[in-house]
């Protein structure tokens, strides 16, 4: 439903958001503020919003999409409820999670009187059957179906490739383009897609909302440029002001395959690489653009894909991404218990605690604790961690290449190379966990203390909790390094921080306390 300038204005509408912490979500939520709306969002770990610039304007509760009870619960007094989340790295039967997942969703909507289910899913070739989709592609085209015959109105957005700042196809584009000048490729970079914008999906998205009661329908969202993916990389690497590429397609390289080439040049991890590549391997074209029935375009949009490019590229220069592919946490790896419950509820824990005086302030310590990883590395035996990161990659986990989503500042819930955030006080205290693949439980944390002469004390803890005898036998085969690997980070941190110039506030104190 269309609004003009002589219309009263409308009432706002509840929203539930799933899917908050993942790169969708996490940008759904402020523009559906924008657009004046009341958002609750349900996450499994209300914490991984508490960094967020938006956390304190919504309602955040607790639920998993599995569980009817939280759902349903999530639900109360609800118009309309989005559907961002999906099982995809959740391991073989994710297909199945997924059917569950909608299913009980779907069930939950129409039970609390839901308005409208708003979901996003992929777009698929005409004319395929499902068997011979890929599984990803099926199953996001099954769950369309499930939300659709809910009984409650459903708009089901069907985008393919989405361009935006840390979108996995994104990074997967930018990374082959700029790190491979001469290219042998799968076939798949022969067909036609249309890639849309990120800002165009958020777009169709909030705009769905509000339409009409009497529409129960999938619509194809799409920018105007039908285009391949080597075209797609060419474009890439003139906007980029990179020389021309020499792309060679071999027919021969599988989507298995060239999952494992994805993974070893990009950042993508291989469990999100090759459903990727598998739904490239379709022409993926819209075969209609009705959402603007509802959801009016303005001049200039949907963005060409120059445009897409130009932004997003933008975007990483300017460090301001504000979600990346890598938001959601890695499936299997558990919240609880954490290395400080009491007495730790699981048995066998190792610990290799480091500490030092530095001379710096607390502030300059601080900033180095919290500048760790990415670009910045990790102060420590370089190739060690390199190594580790590749045979991380080689069994399937994310590796180092995953770096930061701001080069600067963390938050709760941030991917780190092959961590991830999980408690920061800032100026004090940062603590990781390991998502790298381990027989076990690993976290490392990092204090920036003050003494009593205001010098900053830095103590660093690493903490491994070993899953059955593999695990013990693990840590004791790594053990020797650890005086290496970990206690050379903690005096080159130190000295990272000594090298830094006073803030002037540590100045101020220095001089107050002469």
């Amino acid at each position: 439903m269309r609004t003009n300038s002589t219309e009263m204005p409308e009432k706002p509408l509840h929203c539930l958001v799933t899917g908050a912490t993942g790169y969708i979500g996490g940008r759904l939520v402020p523009e559906l503020l924008e657009a004046g709306h009341r958002v609750r969002c349900m996450v499994r770990t209300p914490r991984k919003l508490r960094d967020y610039p938006w956390a304190a304007d919504v309602e955040i509760v607790r639920g998993d999409v599995t569980d009817a009870d939280s759902v349903a619960s999530a639900m109360a007094d609800i118009d309309v409820a989005y559907y961002l989340v999906h099982a995809l790295t959740t391991g073989a039967d994710f297909e199945e999670t997924d059917r569950g997942a909608a299913t009980v969703f779907a069930e939950s909507a129409a039970g609390e009187g839901v308005g409208r289910i708003v979901y996003l899913g992929g777009l698929t070739p005409p004319g395929v059957p499902d068997q011979e989709l890929s599984p990803h592609l099926r199953s996001r085209a099954e769950v369309g179906r499930i939300l659709l015959d809910s009984g409650v109105p459903t708009t089901a957005l069907r985008a393919a490739v989405i361009i935006g700042s840390g979108s996995a196809s994104f990074e997967m584009l930018r990374y082959l383009t700029e790190r491979l000048p001469v290219m042998v490729t799968p076939s798949w970079v022969s067909t036609r897609i249309q890639p849309i914008a990120v800002r165009d999906v958020l777009r169709y998205l909030v705009g769905s909302a509000r339409m009409p009661r009497d529409v129960n329908r999938a619509f194809d969202i799409g920018g105007p440029d039908v285009i391949t993916y080597r075209e797609m990389m060419q474009r890439y690497a003139e906007i980029a002001a990179l020389p021309h590429r020499l792309i060679l397609p071999v027919p021969m390289l599988t989507p298995r395959l060239s999952s494992h080439w994805i993974g070893l040049v990009t950042p993508v991890p291989r469990s999100i690489a090759r459903p990727l590549a598998e739904s490239l391997r379709y022409e993926v074209v819209c075969q209609e653009h009705d959402i603007t029935r509802y959801v009016t375009d303005g001049p200039g949009q949907p963005f060409t894909f120059e445009k897409a490019l130009h932004l997003a590229l933008q975007r990483v220069r300017e460090a301001r991404v504000t979600t990346r592919w890598s938001s959601a946490s890695v499936p299997g790896v558990p919240s609880d218990p954490l290395p400080t419950d009491p007495d730790w509820a699981g048995g066998s824990l190792y610990t290799d605690v480091r500490e030092l005086d530095v001379d710096a302030s607390q502030e300059a310590l601080w900033k180095v604790v919290e500048g760790i990883g990415g670009d910045h590395g990790w102060y420590s035996f370089p190739l060690a961690w390199a190594v580790r990161g590749w045979l991380d990659r080689l069994v399937g986990g994310v590796g180092l290449r995953r770096g930061r989503r701001d080069t600067d500042r963390l938050r709760v819930g941030d991917s780190l190379d092959f961590w991830r955030v999980e408690e920061i006080e800032p100026g004090r205290l940062l603590r990781l966990r390991a998502e790298m693949r381990l027989p076990g439980l690993a976290w490392l944390e990092m204090y920036a203390e003050r003494d009593e002469r205001g010098r900053a004390h830095f103590r660093q803890r690493a903490l491994f909790h070993p899953r059955g005898l593999l695990g013990h036998a693990y840590w004791w085969s790594v053990s020797p390094f650890h005086a290496i690997v970990f206690g050379g980070m903690a005096r080159n941190i130190a000295r990272a921080a000594a090298a830094l110039p006073p803030s002037p506030a540590a100045e101020e104190r220095g001089a107050l306390s002469r």
